[in-house]
């Protein structure tokens, strides 16, 4: 079995810094769990009773006209401003204290604390990071997720290099990413018929890596910070000579970022990728989230319901990056509100012109249904015309139709465990 040496995932690209001097990154604890879901719990309280409190102040206020007023002190010496300040001040003091005491609790539990989450739990962390990843990070929550490399038997590689350090990392690699809301525990690494096994009997020669990573983030963020870390695999195990990127959904743009970000900076290790596979990626965009902003924009209108539209900006940036298939900096950086570019104005981002990318989109449609519908629907999530990378103009991938492929009957989950999805995926990396 491949060892390896610990990586420290916030690399920053624009500071270049010696592999010594990397930081060890720890997985996530039953201590960090508990002090997470405190912070969030408090958080959320404070956050909603500011929706409620807002929502008050506008039906009180607009149907006399002082809703915009120039005096809004009128609301804010008022009881019942006072009062929803006191509901705000109790609960803050109580998370101050219920920190507090798991502080204590850590300490007096030792090392019981500090123990790795089990699975089912991960999967929650996993999912919090996905619907408002974000906003862990900005409120330093420690449920935010680290950016990580596992093993193909689910091991973090700062605990496999613990355990050896004499083996070294060459040849064929394989980089595995998960979608919003999973995390690498949805790949099933120990099971037969999961898919790095599956790749592993095929290609004993090849060494299968999962990626774990906050899906909330902006997705030029997570692709930055992949390509940092790409590099550092590169530069620290030479002996590396390919590599292949198979993403499920938003991994699959986490992906494209990666390769982006890494072929502008001319990183060696772009030059060593030859494959990109990807399973439902909305290369340009998931019709869900583009129903939401239209849903969210539409309550923001409403009168006596604008505050309702608030709500909207709790999901992560990563889910609105999902809107239009946003990869770079530049489709959001220059707004001042948490969105994206509309799809005209996004910035097209080719692949490297020597990567040979595979695209397999899913359909809940019966083969042989050719229908506008259906390919409008597609796998529930993504449609079939996004999968593939198709699109008007200047901003389709062109891969050729023979690397694209459609499974019919499936939705977007059974992408990971459709045995057709997984026998063509590895047919993939054969070609």
């Amino acid at each position: 079995m491949t060892q390896f040496t610990p990586f420290d995932s916030k690399a920053n690209d624009s500071e270049a810094k010696s592999d010594n001097e990397r930081l060890l990154v720890e997985t996530i604890s039953i201590y960090d769990f508990l002090a997470g879901i405190s912070q969030l719990s408090i958080i959320g309280v404070v956050e909603t009773t500011a929706i409620v409190e807002a929502i008050h102040r506008e039906i009180v206020l607009r149907p006399i006209g002082l809703l915009n007023h120039k005096h809004g002190h009128f609301w804010r010496h008022s009881l019942s401003s006072r009062v929803y300040g006191m509901i705000k001040g109790i609960t803050l003091l109580v998370g101050h204290s219920l920190a507090f005491a798991i502080h204590k609790s850590n300490h007096f539990f030792g090392s019981k604390g500090t123990q790795p989450l089990p699975n089912y739990l991960h999967q929650v962390v996993d999912v919090l990071n996905g619907v408002m990843g974000d906003h862990l990070e900005s409120k330093h929550n420690p449920l935010a997720l680290p950016m990580m490399l596992y093993s193909s038997e689910g091991q973090p590689l700062a605990k496999l290099n613990q355990i050896n350090q004499s083996q070294a990392l060459s040849g064929k690699v394989v980089i595995i990413l998960h979608g919003l809301c999973m995390g690498y525990v949805n790949w099933q690494p120990a099971n037969e018929q999961g898919l790095g096994q599956r790749i592993i009997k095929a290609q004993p020669e090849t060494s299968v890596l999962y990626l774990n990573y906050n899906t909330g983030r902006r997705i030029s963020n997570n692709g930055r910070e992949l390509s940092a870390l790409l590099q550092q695999l590169n530069a620290t195990y030479p002996e590396i000579s390919e590599i292949t990127l198979i993403g499920h959904s938003m991994g699959g743009l986490v992906s494209r970022s990666a390769l982006y970000y890494g072929e502008q900076a001319q990183q060696p290790w772009v030059k060593k990728t030859n494959k990109l596979i990807t399973l439902g990626t909305p290369h340009h965009g998931a019709v869900l989230e583009r129903i939401g902003n239209t849903v969210q924009q539409t309550i923001s209108k409403l009168p006596f319901a604008a505050s309702l539209g608030k709500l909207g900006d709790i999901r992560s940036t990563g889910i609105i990056d999902l809107r239009h298939g946003s990869v770079r900096d530049e489709d959001w950086q220059s707004l001042t509100t948490r969105s994206v570019l509309p799809d005209s104005e996004r910035h097209f981002t080719a692949l490297p012109e020597h990567i040979a990318a595979y695209f397999l989109a899913a359909s809940l449609s019966e083969e042989g249904d050719n229908s506008k519908v259906n390919y409008l629907l597609g796998d529930g999530l993504v449609n079939i015309h996004s999968a593939l990378g198709e699109h008007t103009g200047d901003h389709s991938l062109n891969v050729p139709e023979e690397h694209k492929a459609v499974v019919y009957g499936i939705g977007h989950l059974a992408l990971l465990t459709d045995e057709r999805v997984l026998e063509k995926t590895v047919e993939c990396l054969k070609l």
